[in-house]
């Protein structure tokens, strides 16, 4: 199994609290999220050089889709393990993580492009580095 190959996201339980967003992994895990993420509209330009995770939620906020972007890191039986999902664009490629939420490979970043009406829930787009993290919530109006 390469760790290059594309993954289906699984539904797993989210919980939004006032310091940051837990996401539990289908295997008992959980990952935390850090601090209240910025509100910014569509479509959403990363930061290059980052790793990109989209998160997209239902509209009760408590259930999500978790989905790595061009992640070479992570063995694909972990993302089956975890449940997490994960997409592989080449550049100026873009694909659909979930109805009303699309990614593109742009010149090294990723731009997230969120319809609000068709997503159902929330959309939060994640960078992460070996110097921090930023968050940041897709709004129609920031």
């Amino acid at each position: 199994m390469t760790t290059r190959e594309e993954v289906s996201p699984q539904t797993l339980p989210i919980e939004l609290t006032e310091d940051g967003i837990t996401v539990e992994y289908n295997d008992g895990r959980e990952a935390f999220y850090r601090g209240v993420p910025q509100k910014r509209e569509s479509p959403l330009r990363t930061a290059p050089g980052r790793d990109i995770h989209v998160l997209v939620t239902d509209g009760s906020e408590t259930q999500g889709v978790l989905t790595y972007v061009n992640d070479l890191k992570t063995h694909a039986d972990i993302l089956n393990d975890t449940g997490v999902g994960r997409v592989m664009l080449e550049p100026d490629e873009q694909t659909t993580v979930f109805p009303g939420v699309a990614v593109r490979n742009a010149a090294h970043r990723v731009v997230v492009d969120a319809d609000l009406d068709r997503a159902d829930g929330r959309v939060f787009v994640f960078e992460e580095n070996p110097m921090g993290e930023r968050a940041f919530e897709i709004v129609a109006e920031a």
